[in-house]
């Protein structure tokens, strides 16, 4: 079955701005990267310890491709750990906004579907959509503080 979150968020900074912003707190998250050309390949190391289901981390890969032509960056990431228990996906897009050239839209789709568990799945599930909606929210704040600190106010209408 699955549940999928949708998000969406404009930052009223240049596109540039929001790639670079978003890029530096990456950097500073995961130290482990790999670069090739103009797609980005992540892999985190560990996002915490899951002794309930046995796992000693969960481990994500995340590619990431700019096109810096067409002011658009795509992010697709899944989890390559507990695939027994449950499948995780994420496709974000970072692109310029229809209303507004200096300012950017970030759409993020996250699906998770939990397999394994019986009668359980369900209610997984549904804890599972809440700590993404979560994820997304503290993110978009994050993104928002970062984008103040080194970009100054936002762009007025």
């Amino acid at each position: 079955m699955g549940v999928t979150v949708d998000v969406h968020q404009v930052y009223k900074y240049p596109f540039e701005q929001v790639v670079s912003s978003f890029l530096r707190k990456q950097i500073r998250m995961h130290s482990f990267m790999e670069p090739a050309l103009a797609k980005l390949r992540k892999l985190s190391p560990s996002v915490g310890q899951v002794s309930i289901l046995k796992i000693p981390s969960i481990q994500l890969e995340e590619e990431s491709w700019l096109n810096p032509q067409e002011r658009s960056m795509a992010i697709r990431s899944h989890c390559l750990t507990w695939t027994q228990y449950a499948s995780m996906k994420e496709e974000s897009v970072f692109r310029e906004s229809m209303e507004n050239p200096n300012w950017t839209e970030f759409i993020q789709r996250g699906r998770i579907s939990v397999t394994g568990a019986g009668f359980l799945n369900c209610i997984l599930e549904t804890f599972a959509s809440t700590f993404l909606k979560q994820g997304a929210q503290k993110g978009i704040r994050i993104m928002e503080m970062l984008l103040k600190e080194q970009c100054g106010a936002p762009l007025a209408e």
